[in-house]
């Protein structure tokens, strides 16, 4: 059909408006609003007014100034320990690291000490934190924490009651420390520092462990050692007592007692009636009364087989995870080896 130049101009004037009605719906609107408009980002700005005095048009212009990013959407829902335990490890025991982590050991070998002495956490586990998160200092992050908890808390729903929280936290640390909460960059979920310390955990446990005066988990390591040490203390770390040993599993009474809580929860005795051994030097140097809990693990072509004491499930406050406590205890043995053979040598 052909349409006269009058009739023309009309139907590509009903169209344009078709389409901008199409455009403005409600959801588009709601889309494409600015953060500090959505109803649950004011709830979150009402909170902080009325439970924490911030001023109000400060605190929505701070919030205005993030950044909602996909790309932290997109880390979070593919965290390294979602991997096997067989990819897992070379990511983080690694020669590099181990060579890193004793040189690290040896720059700070009196600070470590003297973090052990007070709250009775042993170099090597310390340093491994370290190693694991930020591989010594070297690679703190590249997200701003303002728009990694932002982003995560308003537009990562199964976990946005958790990361509004850590704004909140991550608020109230940066008044309490007078620093601009627009200057800091951590890791994709909000983790800071040297020993990446989420917002709330630097509240509670990062110290000033160099006696300047401030909290410094950045550019400090003596700061960075002291709070890993504190956190760690904190939270139940035993000082001399096990950590992890290898086992052997029997029958199939044992996947019973596999849990996926690492919190010991059985004794040594009642795994070992599940078909749970240990070898025998490790049998006869731990009591069967200890309270223990078993960790299964997925190699390429079987499984791999731990069981894990109360200083294991410290380990787990940092992360929940097996695998990545397992890295830390793992990458642990190999420095405190290696050091111990490097004092021999030397001797």
């Amino acid at each position: 059909m052909t349409i006269a130049p009058h009739n023309k101009t009309i139907a590509l004037t009903s169209l344009l408006t078709l389409s901008l009605l199409l455009f403005f719906t409600p959801s588009a609107l709601a889309a494409n609003k600015p953060i500090t408009q959505r109803a649950e980002v004011q709830q979150f700005i009402d909170k902080m007014v009325s439970k924490h005095q911030f001023e109000r048009a400060s605190l929505t212009q701070l919030l205005s100034e993030a950044s909602l990013k996909k790309d932290i959407i997109k880390a979070i829902t593919r965290p390294y320990e979602g991997k096997p335990w067989y990819k897992y490890r070379p990511i983080f025991v690694t020669k590099k690291r181990i060579r890193r982590g004793l040189e690290f050991w040896q720059a700070n070998n009196e600070t470590l000490a003297r973090a052990e002495e007070k709250y009775g956490v042993p170099p090597e586990i310390i340093t491994a934190i370290i190693g694991v998160e930020s591989f010594y200092g070297r690679h703190k992050g590249r997200y701003r924490v303002l728009d990694a908890l932002t982003t995560l808390g308003f537009d990562y729903p199964k976990r946005g009651k958790f990361f509004r929280n850590e704004l909140e936290q991550y608020l109230l640390m940066t008044r309490e420390e007078a620093i601009d909460p627009r200057s800091l960059k951590g890791s994709y979920a909000g983790a800071m520092g040297k020993p990446q310390f989420i917002s709330s955990s630097y509240r509670e446990y990062a110290v000033d462990f160099s006696d300047d005066g401030k909290r410094d988990l950045w550019n400090n390591t003596a700061d960075a050692i002291g709070s890993v040490a504190n956190y760690f203390r904190r939270h139940g770390w035993q000082h001399g007592a096990p950590i992890a040993s290898k086992a052997q599993v029997d029958g199939n009474a044992f996947k019973k007692v596999i849990k996926k809580s690492l919190k010991p929860t059985l004794t040594l005795a009642q795994l070992t009636t599940h078909g749970v051994t240990l070898d025998e030097v490790q049998s006869d140097a731990i009591p069967a009364s200890i309270k223990a809990t078993l960790i299964e693990l997925e190699n390429r072509s079987n499984k791999e087989y731990w069981v894990g004491y109360r200083n294991f499930y410290v380990i787990s406050r940092y992360n929940h995870s097996a695998l990545y406590s397992m890295a830390v205890f793992q990458l642990a043995t190999e420095l405190r080896q290696q050091h111990i053979d490097a004092i021999a040598t030397l001797n």
